[in-house]
């Protein structure tokens, strides 16, 4: 499967915001092991390396996203991204670079706490609770 995480899932576990950390741990850790074939938008890694920089300072940022780079592969924002993201009916540009970033890796779905946001997203959208009911019912 090829799930594209959107920044608050990831921000979950770097941050521990509870109640999300334990769903957004299991998918991680699902990548981690490669079970699952994750990928993070470019713009993922500048607003993590920003935030945490500010948080905990250079030397942090840098391992932090050292350690993504280990595990997700990087959905691209280039011309053409840009292009269909503000061709879209998504409301928020930020949430359509995402998801034509997404189809650009052909992902299988977003994963998100803001399903809301991505009323007119063409792939299936799950929160992380969502998608770990989905994966624990298909191993079973």
């Amino acid at each position: 499967m090829r799930v594209l995480f959107d920044t608050n899932v990831i921000l979950d576990v770097l941050l521990e915001r509870e109640p999300f950390y334990n769903d957004a741990l299991y998918l991680l850790a699902k990548v981690e092991r490669t079970e699952v074939n994750g990928f993070i938008c470019a713009t993922t890694v500048t607003t993590i390396y920003y935030l945490v920089n500010k948080a905990l300072g250079k030397k942090e940022a840098n391992r932090h996203i050292k350690t993504l780079l280990s595990f997700f592969e990087i959905a691209p924002v280039n011309r053409s991204v840009i292009e269909e993201a503000l061709n879209s009916e998504f409301p928020d540009f930020e949430d359509a670079v995402l998801h034509a970033s997404a189809l650009t890796v052909n992902a299988d779905c977003i994963v998100t706490r803001n399903c809301a946001d991505f009323k007119k997203a063409k792939i299936p959208v799950y929160s992380p609770d969502e998608l770990v009911r989905i994966m624990k019912s298909v191993k079973s």
